[in-house]
């Protein structure tokens, strides 16, 4: 087994430029990895008064962050970006030990990271670019200018600790406003590197702050007067609990991306092979915790025996085993991940469903919370039935998949459209109109073709329907809910004012 080359240094919050250690401790956690339970990853400890610090230290960025050249705030990220890079090995054993990833998938994601900075500078800030429109009105100028929404809180996930709130993050400085990041409680080490990233890229004091905790330092951050908007991704629990949180502040952005149940169509002319590599990707990657993870596959009855075959056989080889190991598939996040996913197997045959492939714990030596693949198949199950499966409406968040059967191309949108999610979809045809009439009746924020429905590209919006999001995509287009649009009608040179009162119906100027 690789070894460890790096251990955490638990610095406190970061908060005015500087990390402090809560002396008015409310509470303390030690981390550690879900790969090996004695890789302890540190005692970190939260306090309250630290969410007034922090706000209150962006607060008084601010001002002189939002009047910066935009060039100037770039160069700060730039050195940012450089900070990753020098880093990477950090990084990259930082994010497989305390979430589990495989070191090249780890990898990926703080190349993801690496790249937002580019992305956002070259193609997403063109969606808030200011703009005039000479003559709108008869001597006048229109004119629209993206102002920073002020403070904004960055809540992180788990899943991918850096990659995600970093896609907040970037935007939100960059469009010149001050942030107080809270990352995860099972990812604090990514959480702190973040931070000290950040304060080594020299930014300002208090422009970036970031703070530990779990859920109630979340909700005082999120309802704090002092901040203009929150950013978020993770479930939909926790996101209905911050639009529940913060009702009576309608003057507060919310950000919200809040997971799938997403589903992959294999129509009768696929190409099996390529639609179970995608779709074996889309299932398995980062164990199946990933709100763009493809939880159900709905496949043509003309191919269903065949795809069935070869995607069990697929799914029983793969390597499973410590992140440090690279293998294809780490754990589970922890105990209670582990734990819902049996349960579910039982729900689904409770439902109907026929196990192909039951999910089993895995006893290694490493003591982690390891897990094998289940597969559930149903060859007949109606609309209603699936409208009313606990197991097929629930995020499950873990390496389980049903498979069922169809016979009509409307028959496979709607069974895509029947849970509450509407996150992302794949289509795996080789007839370009199959795929455009699933792209029109798909009630999703993403529709691939051949393609997995996991590794979305930056470049473009990343966002869902119904509870997957609430209509503010991020990735490309995450410098709009960044900013708010100030439009202005202006006259340089007013005309001489008895001339347009003359024009004005009713007006008596001449006294």
């Amino acid at each position: 087994m690789t070894q460890y080359r790096f251990q955490p240094n638990v610095l406190g919050d970061l908060i005015s430029g500087r990390f402090t250690k809560p002396i008015d401790v409310n509470g303390d956690w030690i981390s550690r990895s879900p790969a090996s339970s004695g890789d302890e990853l540190g005692r970190y400890s939260y306090s309250y008064a630290h969410v007034d610090e922090a706000v209150e230290s962006a607060r008084g960025a601010f001002s002189a962050w939002k009047r910066m050249a935009i060039e100037e705030r770039a160069e700060f990220l730039i050195r940012f970006q450089a900070v990753l890079k020098k880093r990477e090995m950090e990084w990259i054993e930082a994010i497989s030990r305390e979430i589990g990833k495989p070191l090249w998938e780890s990898r990926t994601e703080l190349s993801a990271m690496v790249n937002k900075v580019d992305i956002t500078l070259q193609e997403s800030m063109k969606l808030v670019a200011n703009f005039e429109i000479p003559s709108i009105l008869e001597n006048t100028t229109g004119a629209c200018r993206f102002r920073p929404l002020g403070v904004v809180a960055v809540i992180g996930p788990f899943n991918f600790p850096g990659h995600l709130p970093n896609g907040h993050i970037i935007p939100a400085l960059l469009t010149g406003n001050t942030v107080v990041f809270k990352p995860s409680e099972k990812a604090p080490w990514v959480g702190q590197l973040m931070a000290e990233s950040f304060q080594e890229a020299g930014l300002p004091p208090g422009v970036f702050n970031m703070i530990q905790g779990e859920k109630e330092v979340s909700r005082r951050l999120c309802v704090h007067e002092g901040v203009q908007g929150v950013l978020f991704t993770g479930s939909y629990d926790v996101g209905l609990q911050i639009k529940q949180d913060t009702l009576q502040q309608h003057w507060k952005l919310l950000a919200l991306e809040m997971g799938g149940k997403n589903s992959a169509i294999v129509w009768k002319d696929a190409d099996l092979e390529a639609a179970v590599y995608e779709i074996l990707l889309g299932s398995f990657l980062t164990a199946g915790q990933r709100c763009s993870a493809t939880s159900r596959i709905l496949v043509h009855r003309d191919v269903l025996n065949q795809f069935v075959s070869q995607f069990h056989a697929r799914a029983k080889a793969f390597k499973i085993g410590p992140p440090l190991d690279n293998p294809f598939m780490g754990p589970l996040i922890d105990q209670g991940s582990v734990d819902r996913f049996m349960k579910f197997q039982g729900i689904a045959v409770r439902e109907g469903f026929e196990t192909v492939m039951g999910g089993k714990v895995l006893e290694l030596a490493n003591r982690g919370n390891y897990v094998t693949p289940s597969i559930h198949l149903n060859s007949r199950m109606g609309l209603e039935q699936s409208r009313k499966s606990t197991y097929q409406q629930t995020e499950l968040f873990a390496p389980s998949v049903a498979i069922l059967g169809v016979d009509e191309l409307d028959e496979a949108i709607a069974q895509a459209n029947v849970t509450q999610f509407g996150l992302v979809a794949s289509v795996f045809t080789q007839s370009q109109p199959v795929y455009h009439h699933c792209l029109e009746g798909l009630e999703m924020g993403l529709v691939n073709w051949n393609k997995s429905t996991v590794g979305a590209s930056s470049r473009l919006p990343f966002g869902g329907l119904k509870k997957s999001g609430n209509h503010f995509p991020t990735a490309l287009s995450a410098p709009i809910y960044c900013t708010t649009p100030v439009a202005s009608l202006e006259v340089s040179e007013p005309k001489l004012i008895s001339e347009l009162a003359a024009k004005q119906p009713g007006l008596n100027w001449n006294l």
